[in-house]
């Protein structure tokens, strides 16, 4: 029965791309839609039940559907592995999914090509599945370029605007950076190891690598770069806020709950392997803590509400990236899974604020919206606590904290330090923005003339759900998979805890106090200081996230133009381009002569005629 379940839950939503794709859009939006939201809708409750028959088993429910490839001692297959680690990604793709696409018949309503985003989404969630299910790396990469290639298409679904073609290419350019270190991995992997079956790469990586070895370290980092690509960790994250482009159900399935965190799935499932490489361990660690100040200092001068939510994602997902680091894996799973429900909830009451305000997501012509838009500002208010972690009341509060206790059981002091300066700049970023968006003045028209979302359903369900699994309860349904993973150092002393608890609550406190006194009696004040000076400085450089995007441009961008350039008139290229016009003047001289006048082609017979007896008679033999 579980073997079944686990089937039907990625093959409901490919039957769904199926029919989506090959309906060539004359099934109609109605229609698209109800299969588009149905398929997830099946697959979550395929998921469910069989959540319900796994109950709390510890193994892994492993099944082959059929041989892949069969070429000597390569033999992948396509081969699904279930457990506890893989039905809780699957809650999240589906769960969470389902309510996105469900809030996306509210907010596509409309809009042309609605069966071409379904078609794209129900996609991405088949590919998704794929990735957490494979028990293969092979058929892992399989799910992670799905994902990638599903993200460019969604990106640029309003491919009519230049400008979001560019983020899609981006996007797809940057993440194929990282995806070349993971398949440079696997072959290793493979060459190393003699197999791509996860199972077995565990297991035989500890008896051919020692800790510490060079070879295993190469592997880790490798692997890890792919990481970076999806999760959009420095430096290969300059494409996640250029990925707003794509319409903000897009931004809340693929950019905020799932596809960034493949990058921390695919760490925590390959856990053994970076055992092994502790040093490798220790930089995940370092480059989560440097992601996650980054972003969140480019979160305080962004004007974009959707842009601020990425860069947020960024900060969190750097939170997953730190606990990874220091071995702490199941408390990185459990902000996954917070995050998803938080984060989600975010950026669909973004989408309510934008679609209701007539697509406007500039914070200086919003303002106001908190009695026009209820349900959005209540989200806003659940989603906004728990990304600070509000003590005890939000899940963001219980997965944080146990990231913070871990950095500081294992000793890594700067990273508690990074994690705890982190919080506090969350606090900051998300009190602008809510009151941005909601308080004060109404900034334009736009935002005067907002209309409510009134379809209980589509709009007032999905946001209700997720902000009940914002709160603790959401926490509380979180089903710890210690037993899944090595012990981080420290793991079994309480030593601490209640200090760090005290800690990160206080400052929470500190950081909501803070931004208060600075949004709401010192706003003048502050405009004041980062228009001139230092502050605009700082401002410049915030905003533009830390000129990441200029010094790729110079460093790689403008190189690479300039190579290409260099090279198209080499000689190697002359001589195809000669070959090729050669070709065109044999092509235009044949296409001349065809022109079908009969007195052309006697007049071309009787020539060919008289040039052969001409060369007959004065060749040798001829008449002399």
């Amino acid at each position: 029965m579980m073997e079944l379940l686990v089937t039907l839950s990625f093959t409901f939503p490919l039957l769904g791309t199926l029919v989506l794709a090959l309906s060539g859009g004359r099934l109609g939006p109605r229609v698209g839609t109800v299969v588009g939201v149905a398929s997830v809708g099946l697959a979550a409750l395929a998921t469910a039940w069989a959540i319900a028959i796994y109950g709390g088993g510890d193994g892994a429910v492993r099944f082959t559907l059929w041989t892949w490839i069969e070429a000597g001692a390569f033999k992948p297959t396509i081969g699904l592995a279930v457990d506890g680690l893989a039905l809780v990604m699957m809650a999240v793709i589906t769960g969470v999914g389902f309510f996105i696409h469900l809030f996306a018949a509210w907010y596509m309503a409309g809009e042309a090509g609605i069966t071409r985003f379904y078609a794209w989404m129900n996609l991405f969630v088949f590919s998704m599945l794929l990735l957490v299910l494979g028990d293969n790396l092979l058929l892992l990469f399989l799910g992670w370029e799905g994902v990638g290639l599903c993200s460019y298409l969604l990106i640029g679904y309003y491919y009519q605007n230049s400008a979001n073609g560019r983020a899609a290419f981006k996007a797809f350019v940057v993440t194929r950076i990282g995806d070349v270190f993971l398949a440079l991995g696997l072959f290793l992997i493979f060459r190393e190891l003699g197999t791509l079956d996860i199972q077995q790469v565990m297991a035989r990586a500890s008896e051919v690598w020692a800790p510490g070895d060079p070879t295993a370290a190469l592997v880790a980092l490798l692997v890890l770069g792919g990481a970076l690509g999806k999760s959009a960790q420095v430096p290969l994250h300059t494409w996640l806020p250029d990925a707003m482009a794509g319409p903000t159900p897009v931004s809340a399935l693929i950019h905020a709950a799932t596809m960034v965190t493949a990058g921390v799935y695919l760490i925590a499932r390959l856990n053994g392997l970076f055992l092994l490489a502790p040093d490798v361990l220790w930089l995940v660690g370092v480059i989560g803590a440097v992601s996650l100040l980054l972003a969140a200092f480019a979160a305080l001068a962004q004007t974009d509400i959707k842009r601020i939510l990425a860069f947020s994602t960024m900060s969190q997902i750097g939170y997953m990236f730190l606990a990874l680091g220091v071995g702490a894996f199941d408390a990185a799973i459990f902000h996954l899974v917070t995050h998803a429900f938080f984060k989600a909830l975010l950026f669909l009451s973004a989408g309510a604020v934008i679609t209701s305000c007539h697509h406007e997501q500039e914070m200086a012509n919003l303002g106001g919206l908190r009695k026009r838009l209820p349900v959005a500002y209540g989200g806003f208010l659940v989603g906004g606590a728990a990304l600070v972690a509000l003590p005890l009341v939000t899940a963001g509060f219980y997965s944080k904290d146990e990231i913070l206790w871990q950095a500081m059981a294992s000793g890594h002091n700067g990273l508690l330090l990074a994690g705890l300066l982190g919080a506090f700049l969350t606090c900051l970023y998300t009190v602008r923005l809510i009151l941005g968006t909601f308080h004060g003045e109404c900034g334009s028209d736009k935002a005067r003339n907002a209309e409510p979302g009134t379809h209980l359903l589509t709009h007032h369900l999905p946001l209700g759900v997720l902000a009940v699994l914002s709160t603790f309860v959401g926490a509380w349904l979180y089903p710890h998979l210690e037993s899944l993973f090595p012990s981080p150092p420290g793991a079994s002393a309480e030593t601490g805890h209640t200090l760090i608890q005290v800690l990160a609550i206080g400052t929470v406190i500190a950081g909501l106090a803070v931004a208060g006194w600075l949004f709401l009696s010192r706003a003048g004040w502050l405009r004041q200081k980062v228009s001139q000076g230092p502050g605009a400085v700082l401002w410049s450089l915030w905003h533009r996230a830390w000129g990441f995007d200029a010094l790729y441009d110079r460093l790689l961008v403008r190189p690479w133009q300039f190579l290409v350039r260099m090279l198209r008139h080499d000689l190697v290229n002359l001589t195809v381009n000669l070959l090729a016009l050669l070709a065109r003047l044999l092509n235009g001289g044949l296409v001349r002569a065809q022109n079908g006048r009969m007195r052309s082609y006697a007049t071309v017979m009787i020539l060919g005629a008289t040039v052969i007896l001409l060369a007959l008679a004065i060749g040798p033999g001829g008449v002399s």
